[in-house]
């Protein structure tokens, strides 16, 4: 069986330069590997409320978010079966308050301050490693044939493109009728498939919606959008909640947009437009928000 599951983390660094850590517990699936602090986003939560919460929850430290340093994505397989695919997100936070303390009957059990020249001898979670710049990103699980599990209750990870030409023209997708906010303009993107990065989901959807080629020059930011009773695929209620991560891509040969996936997907056309044109299209709420995102690149 394959799951899915999101978790927000934090790289919290002290004036000497250390970095908070946490151990594992025997409650945990890793136990005895170091951690960064954080753990899984609960349903219709904000992943930056997630890693504010778990910080406190696994150090007693009350931290602020000072920016989102990246995404990622791993699989394992867990010693009770299943697959286990995590979307995880890195930010760098910042102590405002608390003690530091260790988590009582969680999945940590230990918090320290570690020195940057001890943390190659440490067991260290491969994403925690790759997030303080200390291996590669680990390559995701090959993907299998064995079911994903479809719980009522779904929890989405997707990555979109703010998308922009040599001329500034900005790369727009309008979703599909029978979809929720059919009609209105949208940016390319969608949900990652198990066993997939989120830059790695970003190439494929925006080829298959746009068939353009692109490179990626930033990460813009994350946002989620909670339903606890949007419709699913054979019109059943579904406990809905999607997270939503929002980069920065320029195409440097645009071509014509053209769908590329299958018939009956979600996006019904694409298309090039100049920032006037865009002034007179019905926007998503994630489209608004990449428009303004590419209009402040001019007051920079």
């Amino acid at each position: 069986m394959k799951i899915r599951r999101v978790g927000s983390y934090g790289i919290c660094r002290n004036a000497d330069g250390r970095v908070l850590l946490a151990r594992n517990s025997d409650l945990s699936e890793f136990p005895g590997q170091w951690t960064l602090p954080g753990g899984g986003v609960e349903q219709g939560e904000h992943p930056d409320d997630a890693v504010v919460r778990e910080f406190a929850e696994e150090t007693g430290l009350s931290v602020l978010i000072d920016t989102l340093r990246t995404v990622t994505a791993d699989v394992v397989r867990l010693a009770t079966g299943p697959l286990e695919h995590t979307d995880r997100l890195v930010y760098d936070v910042s102590v405002i308050g608390g003690s530091l303390r260790a988590e009582t009957g969680g999945t940590t059990d230990r918090v320290e301050w570690i020195p940057s020249q001890e943390l190659a001898g440490l067991s260290l979670m491969p994403f925690t490693a790759y997030a303080l710049g200390l291996t590669d990103s680990p390559p995701p699980a090959t993907s299998s044939d064995e079911p994903l599990a479809r719980p009522e209750r779904v929890q989405r990870f997707g990555a979109y493109a703010a998308a922009t030409d040599p001329d500034r023209r900005i790369l727009l997708t309008q979703i599909s009728e029978g979809y929720g906010g059919a009609g209105l303009w949208h940016v390319p993107g969608g949900g990652t498939d198990h066993g997939e990065t989120p830059e790695q989901a970003l190439h494929r959807e925006l080829y298959e919606e746009t068939s353009q080629r692109g490179r990626v020059t930033g990460l813009l930011g994350v946002s989620h959008r909670y339903d606890p009773a949007a419709l699913g695929p054979e019109k059943r209620p579904i406990d809905w909640h999607t997270i939503r991560i929002l980069f920065r891509v320029e195409i440097d040969v645009p071509t014509e947009a053209v769908i590329t996936e299958d018939a009956g997907g979600s996006t019904s056309q694409a298309g090039w437009f100049t920032r006037d044109e865009i002034d007179k299209l019905e926007l998503t709420e994630l489209a608004r928000a990449a428009v303004e995102e590419i209009d402040s690149e001019k007051t920079r």
